[in-house]
């Protein structure tokens, strides 16, 4: 039993670096990557839900210092770390205002709160981004389950899951991280 239990271990902890490692995480606290190739093309928005045109823009990176002294230590944890807050436990998860709802990092438009619905999960639920380019998805192997990550398509920041158990239109579920958003209350 203990042969099996330390195979289990050695195998998702291989695969954790593997994924960490594809995702292009360093353990480099100092490392600021920027070149002319890393662009990407966002939609942007103003405050109040309007679609202002595409843009391509370098991708944002900071040092993990930088990521530190921005966020809050929750929020660092999530969206740098892959980490998840607990279900609940975030004011804001149950709103239900008409607004936007930006990357706490980098401030990129993502969910329009048209498309967000009580899932009943304790996490902000929406049925699609905003724009499909504004963020991106990844498969996630860790902790022995396959889900599909959603990250900021700007920064990178994890934000939370997608599944397949949403309702109409789209049967999707993006289950965010309170703490990985920002809300923007629309104008009257």
């Amino acid at each position: 039993m203990q042969r099996r239990q330390f195979l289990f271990t050695l195998s998702h902890g291989v695969g954790a670096i593997s994924a960490l490692a594809t995702l292009g995480y360093s353990n480099n606290a100092n490392s600021t990557t920027t070149s002319n190739q890393d662009q990407v093309s966002i939609t942007r928005f103003s405050n109040d839900g309007k679609a202002l045109g595409r843009i391509t823009v370098p991708k944002i990176r900071k040092t993990e210092r930088e990521w530190k002294q921005q966020l809050s230590p929750l929020a660092y944890q999530v969206t740098r770390q892959q980490g998840t807050e607990r279900a609940f436990s975030q004011p804001g998860y149950d709103r239900h205002d008409a607004g936007l709802y930006r990357c706490v990092c980098c401030d990129n438009a993502l969910f329009n709160a048209n498309t967000k619905y009580d899932s009943g999960t304790g996490w902000p639920s929406f049925w699609q981004p905003i724009a499909a380019d504004n963020v991106h998805t990844l498969s996630d192997h860790l902790f022995g389950m396959v889900r599909t990550e959603v990250q900021c398509a700007l920064c990178d920041a994890h934000l939370g899951h997608v599944f397949e158990d949403g309702p109409k239109p789209t049967g999707l579920r993006y289950c965010m991280n309170t703490v990985a958003l920002r809300f923007i209350h629309k104008s009257k």
